[in-house]
């Protein structure tokens, strides 16, 4: 069976991949594929396969030292590469089993029940289950994603402060181990791999099948209150009085404003609307009209995005979004904005770019005063960076939110992104911060080792289950969480 494989930026590009022969039924595909951030692009052997006991034949075919999971493709950088080794596309495995509503069977909770093979995408499950009344709990910036990605990276979304991340949504799943045996993992059997598995990555097993919580709501819509803050310290001020009583919140950031408008914001609290919070002109709370998306089908030139066009989109977007209480937003533009433009990665050109999304505990403002001092200086501004609140953290090893802030800022890239991502994360490391797995592709081994507590205990629990190194990926091998 011959397939392109669909690279990160939402195209084909079957010229750039060579057929390899194989010894056994499945295709394998050599050639670059990279994350959304389009940075780095490295040559890795990829399989797609169609149903479980295919992906027993790849991972145990012996035709590669080791193997890492991939969805699709929406982490930033090396999360789900393997350069010249193996990478299965998991986007097959998406069969929907089961779903049971609250109050039936034994569902006594207050959350539907819905049981899925891991390559299903959140898309696929708001598509199906909106209409019928049904959302996820948590979901992150991007539809585009897999549960078994999610799982993985413990993704978050806008309420981290207040329902925590994707996996306090997670009831278990059933977990290929790299030694070829599955087992069923939860809060109560097999914890310990459980809470591994949870933002690890895809470095302890293949998620075959899981059971995740939908939240019932009464339409498909979002009663959203915007707030203008003049500053960084004014936006956190208000985050600081509000937050609590909303459950959903995010802040858009001008990364190139200076001096007394230092990080000025635009603060967007939002929660799930009531049929009474509804226009009389919306007949059908559950649906609404989708927009034709927008799409960039091609590389915009290096110089598109300079401090001259950044400074200009980011007073144009402050300008358009004034202080407004009680707007109606359709789930689609509160929440997932950027899936409206189909290849927006395109915008910073063939080079790509890195997301330095990261962590500061609250005490440490004057640190992300210092970040944002920085890139504006540096002429390498992001004009998509958001700042929210994280609330307590879980149980997972890997997982990154702490109580504190979460930013996210683009940087293009260049020829000194390195250097000038290493002074970032030394501010991070001075300050008590630490990056996201999902959107990292520049830290250091010995950085991520001084922010991650628990990496010593992950890397004895993969040593246990994986003893061969089995599942690897670049990622791994760049942060030492497992052998070159």
């Amino acid at each position: 069976m011959l397939y392109a494989i669909k690279n990160t930026d939402g195209f084909c590009y079957p010229s750039h991949f060579k057929m390899v022969a194989s010894d056994f039924s499945h295709t394998c595909f050599h050639g670059p594929i990279s994350g959304w951030g389009r940075f780095p692009v490295q040559d890795c052997y990829s399989y797609r396969p169609d149903k479980i006991s295919d992906l027993r034949e790849i991972l145990f075919s012996g035709r590669h030292l080791s193997f890492i999971p991939r969805g699709l493709g929406r982490s930033y950088g090396d999360t789900s590469l393997n350069e010249n080794s193996g990478v299965v596309d998991i986007t097959r495995l998406n069969q929907l089993i089961g779903f049971v509503p609250p109050g039936m069977g034994d569902n006594r909770s207050e959350f539907g029940i819905l049981t899925l093979e891991s390559g299903v995408s959140l898309t696929d499950i708001i598509d199906d289950f909106l209409p019928r009344g049904y959302f996820l709990p948590v979901t992150p910036g991007t539809k585009y994603v897999t549960v078994g990605g999610a799982i993985a990276n413990d993704v978050h979304g806008k309420n981290h402060h207040s329902d925590g991340s994707f996996s306090e949504f997670v009831l278990d799943f059933d977990l290929l181990l790299p030694t070829g045996d599955v087992i069923k993992c939860s809060r109560d059997e097999n914890m310990e791999i459980f809470w591994a598995t949870v933002g690890g990555i895809g470095l302890t097993g293949f998620i075959l099948t899981a059971r995740i919580l939908l939240s019932k709501v009464e339409t498909a819509y979002c009663r959203v209150d915007q707030r203008r803050a003049k500053n960084l310290d004014e936006v956190i001020e208000l985050m600081d009085r509000y937050d609590s009583q909303y459950r959903y919140s995010v802040a858009w950031i001008d990364c190139l404003s200076s001096g007394s408008l230092l990080g000025r914001s635009v603060l967007m609290h939002g929660r799930h609307a009531a049929v009474d919070d509804l226009p009389r002109d919306i007949s059908e709370p559950l649906n609404f009209k989708k927009k034709r998306n927008k799409t960039i089908p091609f590389d915009f030139p290096s110089i598109a995005l300079n401090p001259l066009s950044i400074m200009a989109f980011n007073y144009l977007y402050y300008e358009i979004h004034p202080t407004e209480m009680g707007k109606i937003e359709n789930i689609d533009d509160y929440f997932f904005p950027l899936d409206a433009v189909d290849g927006w990665n395109k915008m910073y050109g063939s080079a790509g770019f890195a997301q330095f999304q990261a962590y500061l505990p609250f005490d440490k403002v004057d640190a992300l005063k210092e970040i944002l001092v920085r890139l504006g200086k540096s002429g390498n501004a992001s004009f998509l960076a958001v700042l929210k609140r994280f609330g307590k953290a879980n149980k997972g090893l890997l997982s990154c939110p702490k109580p504190g802030y979460m930013f996210a800022l683009d940087i293009p890239n260049h020829s000194g992104l390195l250097e000038q991502v290493a002074k970032l994360e030394k501010i991070l490391l001075d300050n008590g911060g630490r990056v996201y797995f999902a959107k990292d592709s520049t830290a250091k081994a010995e950085t991520v080792a001084a922010m991650y507590e628990n990496l010593e205990k992950f890397r004895e629990i993969k040593k246990r289950i994986d003893p061969k190194g089995l599942l690897s990926s670049s990622m791994a091998r760049r942060l030492k969480i497992v052998d070159s």
